[in-house]
């Protein structure tokens, strides 16, 4: 569902609905005359509407974590922010950037159009730039040739699952955070797809070197073993961007979680 241009057709009929009331409708009408329902309903909802569509297509967009790629950082449940013109002004709907502000970094948690799918919403962390040199071997991180300095933390346990995953705090650019590793999972990439730009990646049994082509990124899910992200389905083109997640506003399993993000 396209909810943005759902929200863009209601703006359109409430908008019209009061114009023409201004214009024709209104100046015909009685003095005394109540409005019509159909004309005193759209008018109503019509500045709502116009506030949430700006405030979604330029600021901010609240999304709903739907799977566990991105934990220990997000998890499933978390409702978040998203901030839409950290990377630039895009006019809405056809999602085109209009003003350039600043590019994605290593480390940021981006919102972006799944490629594959341009109607589904993802969630990654931005891994490589264009123009980089990304390899995931034996479950290490290595940027332009270097690896990516980690530290161990106490195992993390799944809740839902009962188990646990190694993890360990993970510097990518200048953002540290939290990764899981499960140390039984095999360090080749499975179910690879046939992506755009295909021919950038090398995959072998000890996992996958990418160059990155210009205009794209590479993400991968904090939650490693448990992420379809770049390694499977391939690049993210800029234009599939939508924003910078930055900030967790509520958990129904997790009150705690309000505000915490990393």
């Amino acid at each position: 569902m396209n909810f943005a241009l759902i929200l863009f057709t209601l703006l359109l009929f409430t908008g019209a609905v009061a114009l023409v009331d201004a214009v024709w409708l209104g100046r015909h009408r009685k003095k005394d005359a109540r409005e019509p329902w159909w004309v005193e309903y759209p008018k109503s909802f019509f500045p709502v509407i116009l506030i949430v569509f700006i405030l979604r297509s330029f600021l901010f967009e609240p999304f709903k974590i739907p799977s566990g790629s991105m934990i220990p950082t997000l998890v499933i449940g978390d409702f978040i922010l998203v901030n839409k013109f950290t990377y630039g002004i895009r006019l809405p709907i056809v999602n085109k950037k209009i003003v350039d502000i600043s590019r994605p970094q290593r480390g940021d948690v981006m919102v972006f159009r799944y490629p594959e799918d341009p109607s589904l919403d993802y969630i990654k962390r931005v891994v490589g730039l264009p123009g980089d040199t990304i390899a995931y071997v034996n479950k290490s991180l290595y940027i332009n040739g270097v690896e990516a300095p980690r530290k161990p933390l106490p195992d993390y346990l799944h809740q839902e699952r009962i188990s646990y995953s190694r993890q360990y705090q993970e510097q990518t650019g200048a953002v540290e955070h939290a990764i899981l590793i499960d140390e039984d999972a095999p360090a080749t990439v499975p179910f690879v797809r046939q992506f755009p730009l295909r021919d950038n990646c090398n995959y072998n049994n000890e996992g996958v070197t990418c160059k990155v082509p210009d205009g794209n990124y590479f993400l991968m899910g904090d939650n490693r073993d448990n992420s379809a992200d770049s390694r499977v389905w391939g690049f993210v083109p800029e234009e599939n961007i939508v924003g910078r997640a930055f900030f967790i506003w509520f958990n129904f399993g997790d009150l705690k979680r309000f505000g915490r993000f990393q």
